[in-house]
This record gives structure tokens, C-alpha cells and sequence, in this order.
């Protein structure tokens, strides 16, 4: 059975809540689930529908009437086999509500289902049978709490994904589309983008995704990387060398130093989206390599050393 919406619930708020109730409350929270705040969340994309949709009947005067009159007794109509559109054109055009006593008596000998209108907007099933395919956009499309891009805007944009290496996502990049149309459009992509993000170019949408890189590892701004490290070196300290997405860095490591041991160098991931000065960090994890082979001499002092040790214990 088609899915009843109670747009009220939401949107959180009460069935008599005026123009202004209702606004701000769709603003909040479809900035709350905007897909491009919650990058891979299929729930919040999901959430984010059904607040646009909510509102899309909420706002606009004729559609909330409609609703209020229809809703309620939706799932009635539906056991009855009867489409609600033609239920109001036979009732002088939806002018007047009918009891469940009316309808059971004027209905109550039908089985079935009404059925929903399969419709490509993106709005659900009981939309579509309520107010039919293609009335959507009356009002949902005239607020753009995200600077200009409007959750229907969000709902028309055609979605493209590209592929960059992570180098590409720490400088920044451009790209260049064909719309359906044919036009080419050139897309810059900002330094510091995450994996599965969006960049808005007109009415396209660019997801982003970073590439799996050979040596290092990105978990949101901040990098990770393995470093070899010889045996004399982990044990005595030293300096050796980090690699990072811009130059090789010099680290010194204590004497001793365990395989798996990280450390941290500041300021050496990612940088920010917004704030490019505000950079994640870089993770070194130590490697000790061990010698395949020995000389006869290294072999004799690497034997001397374990005597010592066995002396020492």
C-alpha cells in the first residue's frame, strides 16, 4: 500500500502553523540535511526529499487545502480503488470532505488500491497521485537558503562524477563538462576537497572522488604515510625522511624506536576547503627494515649484541 505522508510531522510543526512557521521551519531544516553538507549520506539525502516535498504542499495555499481535505482519509480511499482526483472532481471539484460513514456507504463494496504515478521528479508515489506529475515548483523553488541554490534547484541539477589523483585534490584542479546540451562548461575544483564531495557549476553537480594514492592515505584533512626505517637507525635515532604532497621533510627519531611507532608533523595534510591556511595533519608511521643479509663481520657483532643482551637479562 502507498506510503501516507504527514507533511506536518516533517516538518515539525502543527497543522495550524502559518506561512511564517512553515517557512522557517523548512529552511532549518533543509539547510540541516542539504546533500551537499552531508556528502554520502544516503539518509540525509533521503531526509532532505522529504522536507522538500513536504514543503512543496505546505506553502502553496491550493495544494495545502487539497491535502488537508484528502489526506486524512487517504488510506480509505486507496482499500476503495479510488484515485482522490477523480474521488473530488465527483464531489464538485473537492469542495466538501466525506465522513468515513459516507464513504463506506457510497464505497463499501470496492477492493484494490488506487495507483500512484510512477513521475521522474523525485517527489514520492502520494504526491504524484495527489496533485498529479508535474506540479511541483510553486514555491519550494523561490527560497534559496544556500546562497542561490535552491533544494529544487538540487532536485532538477544532473549529477556528473570525475575522478582526481590526491595530488589534484591538495592543489585543486578545473575539469572540463559537456552539458546535455552540448555545451562545454570548465569546473574548478578548490584545493582541499574531500572524497565524494560536489561542486556546483550552473545546473551541474561534479562529484568528486579522490583516488586511492599509492603511498599515502586520507582520512578527511588529515594524511597518513608509511616510512622505512633501518634497523641502526630505529635503534640508535636519527634523522630520516617524510615524504609529503609538496617536499620531503627531515624527522628525527629517538633512539629505540618501535615498528608501528607514528608521529605527528603539524600542519602537513590537507588543506581547508574554505580556509586553505587551516591544514590537517600528516601521520608518519614507522617501518624498521630489517637486512636480508649479513656480512660474516655484521653477523659476528649482531651475535656479540644478542650475548650482551642475554648478559644483560
Amino acid at each position: 500500500m502507498m506510503e501516507v505522508k504527514d507533511y506536518y510531522s516533517v516538518l515539525g510543526v502543527p497543522r495550524n502553523a502559518d506561512e511564517k512557521a512553515i517557512k522557517k521551519a523548512f529552511r532549518q531544516l533543509a539547510r540541516e540535511n542539504h546533500p551537499d553538507l552531508n556528502p554520502d549520506n544516503a539518509q540525509a539525502e533521503q531526509r532532505f526529499k522529504e522536507i522538500n516535498e513536504a514543503y512543496e504542499v505546505l506553502s502553496d495555499s491550493d495544494k495545502r487545502r487539497k491535502y488537508d481535505q484528502f489526506g486524512a482519509q487517504w488510506e480509505q480511499y486507496e482499500r476503495a480503488g479510488v484515485n482522490p482526483n477523480d474521488f473530488a472532481r465527483g464531489f464538485g471539484g473537492g469542495s466538501r470532505n466525506v465522513s468515513p460513514e459516507e464513504f463506506e456507504r457510497i464505497f463499501g463494496g470496492f477492493g484494490g488500491r488506487a495507483g500512484g504515478s510512477p513521475g521522474g521528479s523525485g517527489f514520492s508515489d502520494f504526491f504524484e497521485t495527489l496533485f498529479g506529475a508535474g506540479q511541483a515548483g510553486s514555491r519550494a523553488g523561490q527560497d534559496t537558503p544556500f546562497g542561490g541554490f535552491s533544494p529544487r534547484q538540487a532536485r532538477r541539477q544532473s549529477e556528473v562524477e570525475t575522478d582526481i589523483t590526491l595530488e589534484e585534490a591538495f592543489h585543486g584542479t578545473t575539469r572540463t563538462l559537456q552539458k546535455p546540451d552540448g555545451q562545454r562548461i570548465e569546473v574548478s575544483i578548490p584545493a582541499g576537497i574531500q572524497n565524494g564531495a560536489r561542486v556546483r557549476a550552473g545546473d551541474v553537480l561534479l562529484r568528486v572522488r579522490v583516488k586511492p594514492h599509492a603511498r599515502f592515505r586520507q582520512e578527511n584533512k588529515d594524511l597518513h604515510v608509511t616510512v622505512a626505517v633501518d634497523l641502526y637507525t630505529a635503534l640508535l635515532g636519527g634523522e630520516v625522511e617524510v615524504p609529503t604532497l609538496e617536499r620531503p621533510v627531515a624527522l628525527t627519531i629517538p633512539g629505540g624506536t618501535q615498528s608501528g611507532k607514528r608521529f605527528r608533523l603539524r600542519g602537513l595534510g590537507m588543506p581547508g576547503m574554505k580556509k586553505s591556511e587551516k591544514r590537517g595533519d600528516l601521520f608518519a608511521e614507522i617501518s624498521v627494515s630489517l637486512p636480508t643479509t649479513l656480512s660474516p663481520k655484521e653477523r659476528k657483532l649482531v651475535e656479540e649484541l644478542r650475548a650482551l643482551r642475554h648478559e644483560a637479562s
